[in-house]
């Protein structure tokens, strides 16, 4: 009997099944590529024939598609991302009191005292310092991401590099290719300016204390984990899991809810798969905000409405 956790972001969505003690059965990482209801209905596709709709004891969402995910799955509890990381975190390490996260476009950090969220800051203006970025100039360097960390340890005198603005990163890196730098020293000269970006703007005003925990999908490449070590000038432990985190805080907070108020999930199945959903926009003329709506629709039955800022349209959804 499993709880499932599942974490809509702008790049990944990432699907678990936590055990009743809170063991990770299984993970699903999957890209979202602009398309969130078919990459949720690719990950049901991987854990429909492992799996029956009768062991899933709850479903938790967290993300910027959460909501779009609990109407589509059938979700019990939807949180917040802040939420969702600091839960997972806390079970893994109760002393856990800050948490840097860099996820594919946007970065944040969690501040935690005695086990409670006192602060925290999202970045989601700037592409600078996040897996988007990274990844564009991996292709553009031709060396695999997986190996970015690795040409980061091994270079001797890291070049400065302008972090402050994606587009001037990039061009500085240029720059220092024309002039012969080694691609070691470029590439650690970029890990380092993307850690001070983070915490000249992410950070910036935040008292941030060990225990320090590194998560997100960025947290793969040991380059930036040794360029926070180096610019905090303490130890940064990347947890297990690290990239699916918030789809299991989700998952956790899915299985509280579920046992304090001892209530069955709403969960529809996993042949969500094989449903043929059908999407459209419109504007809404209810006020002067205009808020474009997009509608989801099974059919003739409308599964949601989500884009209103009053909550107008959702409400009124069937499910």
């Amino acid at each position: 009997m499993y709880y499932m956790g599942v974490d809509v972001g702008s790049v990944s969505t990432d699907i678990v099944l936590l055990s009743r003690n809170m063991e990770v059965i299984e993970s699903v990482y999957l890209r979202t590529k602009g398309k969130p209801i078919d990459a949720i209905q690719e990950g049901f596709r991987i854990l429909k024939g492992k799996y029956d709709n009768k062991q899933i004891l709850g479903v938790g969402t967290t993300g910027s598609g959460r909501q779009i995910a609990s109407y589509l799955i059938g979700g019990d509890i939807v949180k917040n991302e802040i939420t969702a990381h600091a839960i997972a975190s806390l079970n893994v390490d109760k002393d856990v009191k800050t948490i840097l996260e860099i996820g594919g476009q946007d970065s944040k950090i969690i501040i935690l005292r005695n086990g409670i969220v006192t602060d925290f800051a999202m970045n989601t203006v700037c592409a600078a310092g996040t897996g988007s970025f990274l990844d564009r100039q991996s292709e553009r360097l031709d060396i695999p991401i997986s190996s970015f960390g690795d040409h980061a340890l091994n270079s001797k005198t890291p070049v400065r590099i302008a972090g402050r603005c994606a587009v001037f990163a990039e061009s500085d890196m240029i720059h220092k290719q024309q002039l012969g730098y080694s691609e070691d020293d470029i590439i650690c000269g970029l890990c380092d300016a993307l850690v001070r970006n983070y915490l000249n703007n992410v950070g910036k005003g935040k008292e941030i204390l060990p225990k320090i925990f590194f998560q997100g999908g960025v947290a793969s490449n040991i380059g930036i984990k040794a360029s926070f070590e180096k610019f905090l000038q303490c130890e940064v432990t990347i947890p297990p899991n690290h990239k699916v985190m918030g789809a299991i805080g989700a998952a956790i907070i899915a299985k509280e809810f579920i046992e304090k108020h001892n209530v069955k999930t709403n969960f529809k199945g996993f042949n969500l798969a094989d449903v043929n959903f059908i999407s459209s926009s419109f504007e809404c003329k209810g006020c002067s905000n205009g808020c474009e709506v997009v509608k989801i629709k099974n059919k003739d039955i409308t599964i949601g409405c989500f884009g209103d800022r009053c909550g107008k349209w959702n409400k009124g959804a069937a499910v």
